[in-house]
């Protein structure tokens, strides 16, 4: 290396230049050209060589993975340089672990010189580098300092409801007018609304995705590449036709998101500090939603159904073809399991419905020992919550003294709870505003003396304990007198909404999902006279458990149509779709196939035997041409068929 001589050591000098978003543009001496122009007249100054300018603009001092610094090290690694210089020691960064790590570790272990200009810092003053690792610290601090009001920033317009992504969700565009507001776009708006009709009738990602496969729809990221969002092609440079393959992955980020009800969601996935750039996922439970900042491609409703269907681990069709339209939605009422549809093989029936019932999931998987079976035949169940919903439905049109009664029974308790409530929420309040002149009045007494410091401070502990209960109760009678209100507004929705279906003959997912949360089947019980009975209690959107149902369970046999019987001609009802004779003659015959069998079997040992005397007879007709040998054959063989 061509350098200048000073001491023993020639110094070829690399100029680090660094800044960041974070540190503004208002001020001319944190710019690049001017950090550059103080750092060159330093060099030519010390007459050392300038050997190469590494430049790092828009990256932030806590990241040590900048390009250019890299760079910088890669040449100290392979000898280029042995002297850094930065105008001041937060230009080299702001982690003061990362630094330390590099001015004590790396820096000497590489015979490298570092010196920051405007801090005084130099390796070689070894009285300037004690005090370096609290300047490390301040210049961390500073950069924790910014962090904090970016995020505060970010927060508050994150809470005002202000979009803050770079490009709008697909089926959304940015308001020209306001950048931090989401219009639907109505080029696609007609996929996503499509995707949670598919959802909203039962169907799972893996049905939904074939659906708008088939229709040739460009997926998200193309669509986003075709409206000039970059970092989006490299999907599709090897297959064109990649751009129409949408993944579950992108149907299950719409189906979750709550921005299509209307609503900004936020703080996704948090780093756990400043330093970390792990940022872990959240669950969408989990998420910061802010309601009601634009317009919902769907309606917050159709958004929870769908949120509840695809918590539920829904299955759409069982190994018989079976369309399970209560999937998610049908629990076992002892230990709150789902029940799951099991095809009955060994039944033939013209109707699928007809071989399907319901068991316990944990029975299923375990046995007797967590549950039992709760079985319910799929046709039992249909028509009772068809009924169900065909009975509020009537009433909600037809009967107004009806649904009067209901509306008492179901609010009654809550209507009297309510009045109490609110008289206690009169008289806390009353009493807050009582503690409140009582402060004042006992902070008055201290002033002018009338009272002591110790009596002050006895008398305010009371008081403010009394407050912080009194605000604690306030609080929980504020959100019981709450849900009260809404219960009683959802009693009116609940009526307003089932009066759509009256008449319904047919159920299928879409009416299920709309109008009931969930259904829990009862084990089945025997009575003294022998009757079998089994509960179900349907609870429904809005208004909950409304009173629950008694059926009779179906037996299996009696699921088929009668016929007559071809031997006879009786008409009886047949056990199976393959039945042919009534039971009378089904015995007759199934005796007489049974003696049938018994005589071909005794035939087949007659004809065994007559077979093996003719064989014996042989051998003994052989063994008596062969003499004294032949005879002791002859005898051991009568000694044999003796035995």
């Amino acid at each position: 290396m061509a350098g200048i001589r000073t001491g023993n050591q020639i110094y070829e000098v690399g100029i680090y230049c660094r800044l960041s978003k974070d540190d503004g543009t208002e001020n001319e001496s944190a710019s690049i050209a001017t950090q550059k122009s103080i750092l060159t007249d330093y060099v030519k100054k010390q007459g050392w060589h300038l050997a190469k300018t590494y430049v790092d603009d828009g990256y932030s001092g806590t990241n040590f993975q900048r390009p250019s610094f890299q760079n910088m090290i890669k040449d100290i690694e392979n000898g280029r340089i042995n002297c850094v210089i930065t105008k001041d020691l937060s230009r080299l960064g702001r982690n003061y672990l990362d630094c330390g790590l590099y001015l004590e570790v790396f820096f000497p272990e590489h015979n490298v010189r570092y010196i920051a200009v405007n801090d005084g810092v130099d390796t070689l003053n070894k009285s300037a580098m004690d005090i370096t690792p609290f300047r490390n610290i301040l210049n961390e601090m500073y950069s924790a300092d910014v962090s904090v009001k970016i995020k505060s920033a970010y927060r508050a317009r994150f809470q005002q409801g202000k979009f803050m992504g770079t490009y709008a969700p697909y089926g959304y565009i940015k308001d020209p007018a306001d950048h931090n507001h989401l219009l639907i776009d109505d080029k696609v708006a007609h996929v996503v609304r499509e995707i949670f009709d598919l959802a909203l009738a039962g169907n799972g990602l893996g049905k939904i995705r074939k659906h708008i496969n088939s229709q040739h729809v460009l997926r998200p990221a193309a669509y986003a590449a075709e409206q000039g969002a970059t970092g989006y092609e490299r999907y599709f440079e090897d297959n064109e036709e990649n751009r129409y393959i949408w993944s579950e992955n992108s149907l299950r980020n719409i189906l979750r998101s709550p921005i299509y009800a209307g609503n900004l969601a936020g703080y996704k996935r948090i780093a756990a500090n400043m330093k970390s750039k792990k940022r872990p996922s959240k669950l969408p439970e989990e998420w910061e939603v802010i309601p009601d900042t634009h317009e919902g491609i769907v309606t917050q409703e159709e958004f929870d159904t769908v949120q509840q269907l695809m918590t539920s681990r829904r299955r759409e069709k069982n190994k018989g073809d079976f369309e399970n339209i209560f999937s998610g939605v049908i629990k076992c009422a002892d230990c709150g399991y789902a029940l799951r549809a099991m095809s009955a093989n060994r039944r033939k029936r013209p109707d699928i419905i007809d071989c399907v019932q319901y068991t316990c999931n944990n029975y299923g998987r375990y046995g007797n020992v967590m549950c039992t079976a709760h079985a319910i035949e799929a046709r039992d169940l249909f028509n009772a919550v068809l009924a169900d919903i065909n009975r509020f439905a009537d009433m909600a049109v037809n009967d107004e003294r009806a649904v009067r009664a209901i509306e008492k029974r179901l609010t009654e308790t809550d209507q009297s709870k309510a009045k109490a409530m609110e008289k206690e929420q009169k008289k806390l309040n009353k009493r807050l505003a009582e503690l409140d002149r009582l402060f004042s009045s006992l902070y008055e007494d201290k002033v002018m003396e009338r009272i002591t410091e110790r009596n002050f401070e006895m008398m305010s502990g009371k008081y403010q304990k009394e407050q912080l209960e009194i605000k604690a109760r306030l609080k929980e009678v504020t959100e019981t007198l709450n849900e009260s209100y809404e219960k009683s507004q959802g009693i009116r929705d609940f009526l307003s909404l089932i009066r759509n279906y009256q008449g319904l003959k047919e159920l299928d997912a879409t009416v299920v999902n709309a109008l009931i949360d969930k259904i829990l089947v009862s084990e089945r019980e025997k009575s003294a006279d022998g009757t079998v009975k089994q509960e179900i209690k349907i609870y429904y959107k809005f208004i909950g458990f409304v009173g629950e149902l008694h059926i009779t369970p179906t037996k299996r046999w009696t699921a088929l149509p009668a016929k007559h019987c071809t031997v006879c001609g009786v008409e009886y009802v047949p056990g199976s779709g393959i039945s042919k004779y009534c039971p009378a003659c089904a015995k007759k015959i199934q005796r007489e196939k049974s003696n049938e069998s018994k005589r071909r079997s005794r035939e087949q040992k007659r004809m065994a035997c007559i077979e093996l005397s003719a064989k014996n007879d042989r051998l003994i007709w052989h063994s008596e041409k062969g003499g004294s040998s032949a005879r002791a054959t002859r005898t051991r063989w009568s000694m044999f068929t003796a035995m």
